[in-house]
């Protein structure tokens, strides 16, 4: 079993110039731009990692670049807006270049902040949407136009959801913002009714290839077939794959359970060590995660759900497992290993044992 190496990195939703896919939802915000009526708030949905920031911040720029009053020491000249046929603004632009900066007077990013000890909150506070309650309300600084990007409205306690309905319902004009959110149903449905709704859809496996073809070249290609199945249509977790080597990591746990019901003790062993050294916790979150996600995978197989795209290795995982233990006990599998992957932090747990103690639980269910 092989280390992973960190090989890739991908650029911050800020500084990202290109969205891939989503030519549908990049259309409806450009005829929105081009009406001149444009709603003030835009509710953009869906999956982690499919785009979304990514598209807020295209827009938030395509607009501050072609804001028909600039003024200032940072006047620009708005792109001609003839032909256009795309949100896209080139890196060299100086809005651009602000926005990746995070210095462009009239947008502001609304995202969990950290308290007076200097730690990250676990959501965001009524201070934070406070502070886009005054900014809209401010003059804007080099054109017409605020843009407040909250990333994402998921994280808002009630309190910050409150505050938020209350801007909704009383916009400054030139005011835009662009709420993010991965799951919108368990937001208040009167900021949902109040927002003009945007879905983006998760990607083909076939688009994700492409795309990891385009974006990661000198990577090895043997990795990208595993890469955008597991990635299930999500950019941001085909980037977090390839940059830990997600493909290798779930090649060694399947490799571990293609024997059941034997499993090898100095593999696992050598695969426990690797999810547990201290100078990477991301290595050991992404193999729980994918530990969780192959065994999904094997109850659903079992459970007779058509999985479209399969993973190379799985062909023969899954006719070993048809044959040695019951639906039920993989059930019972699924549960036990959910919920010791998920005391690690609270517990405090050993991380080697726990991967250990998680495999035990799977040689144990294919012993019955």
């Amino acid at each position: 079993m092989n280390e992973p190496e960190a090989k890739f990195e991908y650029p911050s939703n800020a500084s990202n110039p290109d969205l891939f896919g989503h030519m549908s939802a990049e259309n409806d915000l450009l005829r929105a731009f081009h009406s001149d009526r444009l709603h003030h708030a835009w509710l953009i949905s869906g999956a982690r990692g499919v785009g979304k920031a990514t598209l807020a911040f295209r827009f938030a720029r395509f607009i501050l670049a072609n804001d028909k009053v600039q003024k200032g020491l940072f006047a620009d000249a708005p792109i001609s807006l003839d032909c256009i046929s795309s949100l896209y603004i080139p890196l060299e632009h100086p809005v651009f270049q602000r926005v990746a900066a995070g210095g462009h007077a009239d947008l502001l990013v609304v995202e969990r902040s950290k308290n007076d000890r200097g730690s990250l909150r676990s959501e965001i506070v009524i201070n934070d949407i406070r502070k886009a309650q005054h900014f809209l309300h401010m003059t804007a600084g080099e054109g017409e136009w605020r843009i407040v990007i909250v990333d994402s409205a998921d994280e808002m306690n009630t309190n910050a959801a409150n505050a938020l309905l209350k801007l909704l319902e009383e916009p400054p004009p030139k005011a835009l913002l662009l709420i993010i959110s991965h799951n919108p149903d368990c937001l208040l449905p009167t900021i949902r009714s109040r927002c003009q709704k945007l879905r983006l859809q998760p990607l083909s496996a076939p688009s994700i290839f492409d795309w990891l073809s385009i974006n990661a070249p000198s990577s090895e290609s043997t990795n990208f077939e595993s890469t955008s199945v597991i990635a299930e249509g999500s950019i941001g977790r085909a980037a977090q794959l390839l940059k830990l080597d997600g493909a290798r990591i779930l090649t060694d746990i399947i490799k571990l359970l293609e024997n059941l019901p034997n499993i090898d003790s100095f593999d696992l062993h050598t695969f426990a060590t690797r999810c547990a050294q201290k100078k990477d916790e991301s290595i050991f979150r992404l193999s729980s995660e994918l530990i969780r996600w192959e065994l999904s995978r094997i109850i659903k197989y079992l459970s007779g759900v058509n999985l479209v795209n399969l993973i190379p290795e799985e062909q023969s995982l899954f006719k070993n497992i048809a044959n040695i233990t019951s639906l039920e006990n993989w059930l019972e599998v699924w549960e036990n290993v959910d919920d010791l992957l998920s005391s690690v932090d609270r517990a405090n747990l050993d991380r080697k044992q726990v991967i250990l103690n998680t495999f035990a639980f799977v040689s144990k269910a294919a012993n019955v």
